[in-house]
């Protein structure tokens, strides 16, 4: 792959507010489990493979065990994933393919699920997830 920009060298500002985001997903009450398999979701979605590799590591020290990571690309067919878990799945698949919207059933099960904060760290974590896939795939970040 030919070299291409470096973000944080170019935009250092805008690339410290992405960081924020991210210290701030680190803050919330979101279990770590939770914010690994939004990660893991939304990048195998996405196809960047740096960051499956980054947080499939993550989630194992989190305490996430292989099984589990191995089945989450197929989350619907796997019968080790919690309601909750299953909600969040759902939810990181339809905000990363946003194309085709969010269904009211998807959300609706989201909200029924989690409380207003809850979820709305649910969303923001997906959406900063998504915004780290989108700069590894276009910057050519590679799994090491």
């Amino acid at each position: 792959m030919n070299s291409r920009i470096v973000i944080p060298q170019v935009a250092p500002d805008a690339y410290q507010a992405l960081l924020n985001l991210e210290k701030y997903i680190s803050t919330t009450s979101l279990t770590s489990i939770h914010k690994e398999l939004i990660k893991i979701r939304a990048s195998q979605v996405n196809g960047c493979a740096f960051c499956i590799n980054m947080h499939t590591a993550d989630a194992r020290k989190s305490g996430e065990t292989e099984q589990r990571i191995y089945l989450i690309s197929a989350w619907r067919e796997a019968d080790v994933f919690t309601e909750e878990e299953k909600a969040i799945l759902a939810l990181t698949e339809q905000v990363t393919l946003i194309s085709n919207h969010v269904s009211d059933e998807v959300y609706q099960n989201a909200a029924r699920l989690f409380n207003e904060r809850y979820l709305a760290e649910i969303i923001l974590t997906i959406i900063t997830i998504n915004s780290w896939n989108r700069l590894a795939i276009t910057t050519g970040l590679r799994a090491i």
